[in-house]
């Protein structure tokens, strides 16, 4: 049994280390909800070539990767885009960016990512977040009003 299944069993005293038992519960609550939300979403970390370190069930879904394959994967890769995009992904800029992505069967997506930006107790950037906003549909309705 793990230690948060212990937890949520009251099967150790939340007295005994209360700060810890409020972290741990705090975490479980924030990946249950990450797991829940609807959106695409992945956690990429700011060290090394920028892996994913987390993606949730519907960006499994919409990329068409299991978790396992994603995972440890640069950003760069994923996303299938030149490292000056990129640049411009993990900057500070708070406004979302537009780009094509491809699904694993090779089919490209229309997506606009919003990024936020994760920091240490230090000030430090630790972590990106990655929302995904599905973009093909409407680009698609774009066009085809364009040509007419």
């Amino acid at each position: 049994m793990t230690v948060a299944e212990k937890l949520r069993l009251g099967a150790t005293r939340p007295e005994v280390a209360p700060a810890l038992f409020r972290l741990l519960a705090e975490a479980a609550l924030s990946r249950a909800a990450l797991d829940a939300c609807g959106l695409p979403v992945a956690l990429v970390d700011a060290a090394g070539s920028r892996p994913l370190s987390y993606v949730n069930h519907a960006f499994e879904a919409f990329f068409g990767l299991r978790a396992a394959e994603a995972l440890g994967r640069p950003a760069q890769a994923l996303l299938a885009t030149d490292a000056a995009t990129v640049e411009r992904l993990f900057s500070e800029s708070a406004a979302p960016v537009a780009m094509r992505v491809p699904r694993s069967d090779g089919a490209p997506a229309q997506v606009e990512v919003s990024v936020g930006v994760v920091r240490g107790s230090d000030g430090r950037v630790t972590h990106w977040v990655l929302a995904f906003s599905d973009r093909t549909e409407l680009e698609q309705l774009r066009a085809r009003l364009a040509a007419g």
